[in-house]
C-alpha cells in the first residue's frame, strides 16, 4: 500500500464529517466513525445503534472533607457498548471531566478492544474533582463511594475498570476492596491495574509504551526505516512516554527530543532516556532544569525533522496549523485522541503514516485483559510470557488495520476504524436485537 499522496475514497459528506470542533472529543470521535460506517455501508439503524452508549450513569457522590464539610462531586460511568464482552475502561478523576469527554472515550475502547481482538466492550468513568487537592482520606471515601453508588453496574462480568488520569492502582484496590465487602467475598477480576499482591499482573505499567514502541517498529519495517538509522521525538514523559522512549532507544531509535508539562528538551545528538527518567523522579516527576538539552516549545517538538513523531501527551495536540508543519514520516499515537479530526487528511496527504490511538496504545487494554484472565484463571505468568503475548497480539493488530486499510485505499485510522466496526457490527447481527 502507498501512503504518498493516496487520498481518502470518501464522498463530499465525509469531508463535511471531519470538520468538526477539536475541542469536543465525541465529535470528534464521531468524525472517524462517520467516514468509516460510510466505506461499511451501514444502515442508519445499525449506524444508529453503534454511536449511541448502551448506558450512561451519572450519580452524585457526596464525601466529608477532612475539615468535616460536606462536598458532593459529580461522579460518571458510559458503557458505550457490551456486544462483544463487559464493558471495560479506565477511571479518571480531574476538575474537567464532562459526559462527552467520557462518551468519547468508552467509545474509543469499543474500537480499541476490537481491534486488538480483546473480548471486552468500551466504558470510560470519571469523577469530576481536583485530586491535587485532595487528601488520601478524601480520596479513598470519594472512590469508595463512587463504587458503592456504581455497584450493580461493576463486575467482572459486567464492568471492569482500571487506573487513567489521576487514578492509580492504590485507586483500584480501594475498588476492589470495597466491590469485595458488598459482595460478600473477594472479587479481585473486578478491575485490572492493581497492585501485584492484590492479583496485578506483570507487565501492566510498562504494557501502553510497549504496545506503541511495537507499532512503531512495524511500522518502520513498511516504511523501509532501520531502527539505527531512526531519529524520534516523544510528546509527554510520563507513564507511555518514557517507557515508549526507553523501550525504542533500547532498539536502537536515537531519540532526539522529548516533553513534559515543564516544556520540550532537545539533543540532536540523542538524549539519554535513563538518565532523564532519573532526573524526574528526583525532581518531583518534572525534568524542569535537565541540564543536557535545549528547551523548545512545544510546537518545535511536534514539528521536528524526525522519522518518528510520538504524541503521547493530551488531546487535540496536532491541529490543522500544525498538521501542515510536521515533518515526520510516522506519528504514533500513544495519546488518547492527540490529532484533531480535520488534520487527518492533511496528514494523509503528506504521505505521513499514522498509526493511531485506537491501535497504538492499546497495549495497555491488552494487558489488562490479561490481568483479567489470569484473576479469573487464579495462576499467574511470568512477565515473560506477559510481553511475549503482548507483543504478538500488537504485532497481529497491526497486519491486520494494515491489510484492511489496504483493501479499501484508506488511512490507518479509517482503517482500524473500519476493522474495528465491521466486527462489532457483524456480532451484532448475529446475535440479533432482543425484544
Amino acid at each position: 500500500m502507498s501512503f504518498e499522496k493516496n487520498v481518502y475514497a470518501v464522498s463530499l459528506q465525509h469531508e463535511i464529517a471531519m470538520k468538526v470542533e477539536s475541542e469536543n472529543p465525541f465529535e470528534a470521535m464521531m468524525a472517524r466513525f462517520k467516514v468509516a460506517s460510510d466505506i461499511l455501508e451501514l444502515d442508519s439503524g445499525m449506524f444508529e445503534f453503534l454511536s449511541t452508549p448502551a448506558r450512561v450513569h451519572i450519580t452524585a457522590v457526596p464525601v466529608v472533607m477532612d475539615s468535616g464539610e460536606l462536598k458532593v462531586f459529580e461522579g460518571i460511568r458510559v458503557i458505550h457498548s457490551d456486544t462483544m464482552g463487559p464493558g471495560k475502561g479506565g477511571i479518571r478523576f480531574a476538575p474537567d471531566v464532562h459526559v462527552d469527554e467520557v462518551k468519547a472515550l468508552a467509545a474509543w475502547m469499543t474500537w480499541k478492544c476490537a481491534v486488538v481482538s480483546v473480548p471486552f466492550g468500551g466504558a470510560k468513568g470519571g469523577v469530576r474533582c481536583d485530586p491535587s487537592k485532595m487528601s488520601p482520606g478524601e480520596l479513598e471515601r470519594l472512590t469508595r463511594r463512587y463504587t458503592a453508588n456504581l455497584i450493580d453496574v461493576f463486575g467482572p462480568d459486567r464492568d471492569i475498570p482500571a487506573p487513567d488520569m489521576n487514578t492509580n492502582e492504590q485507586i483500584m484496590a480501594w475498588i476492589v476492596d470495597t466491590y469485595s465487602m458488598h459482595m460478600r467475598r473477594t472479587e479481585t477480576a473486578v478491575v485490572t491495574g492493581k497492585p501485584i499482591v492484590l492479583g496485578g499482573s506483570q507487565g501492566r505499567v510498562e504494557a501502553t509504551g510497549r504496545g506503541v514502541m511495537t507499532c512503531t517498529l512495524a511500522g518502520m519495517e513498511k516504511l523501509g526505516l532501520r531502527p539505527n538509522q531512526a531519529t524520534v521525538a516523544i510528546q509527554g514523559f510520563g507513564n507511555v512516554g518514557s517507557v515508549t522512549a526507553k523501550l525504542l532507544q533500547m532498539q536502537g531509535c536515537k531519540i532526539v527530543a522529548v516533553s513534559d508539562v515543564s516544556g520540550g528538551y532537545y539533543n540532536e545528538n540523542g538524549l539519554d532516556i535513563e538518565a532523564m527518567i532519573a532526573y524526574s523522579k528526583n525532581n518531583r516527576n518534572s525534568l524542569a532544569g535537565y541540564p543536557e538539552a535545549t528547551s523548545i516549545d512545544n510546537e518545535t517538538l511536534l514539528t521536528l525533522d524526525v522519522d518518528i513523531l510520538v504524541p503521547a501527551a493530551k488531546e487535540n495536540q496536532i491541529t490543522v496549523p500544525v498538521a501542515e508543519k510536521v515533518k515526520a514520516k510516522i506519528i504514533v499515537e500513544g495519546a488518547n485522541g492527540p490529532t484533531v479530526a480535520h488534520a487527518d487528511k492533511i496528514l494523509h496527504d503528506k504521505g505521513i503514516m499514522v498509526i493511531p490511538d485506537i491501535l497504538a496504545n492499546a497495549g495497555g487494554v491488552t494487558v489488562s485483559y490479561f490481568e483479567w484472565v489470569q484473576d479469573r484463571q487464579g495462576y499467574f505468568w511470568s512477565k515473560e510470557r506477559v510481553n511475549r503475548r503482548l507483543d504478538r497480539k500488537m504485532e497481529e493488530a497491526f497486519h491486520d488495520v494494515y491489510q484492511t486499510a489496504s483493501k479499501y485505499d484508506i488511512s490507518l485510522r479509517i482503517g482500524a476504524y473500519v476493522m474495528a466496526i465491521d466486527k462489532v457490527a457483524r456480532a451484532l447481527r448475529l446475535r440479533g436485537i432482543y425484544a
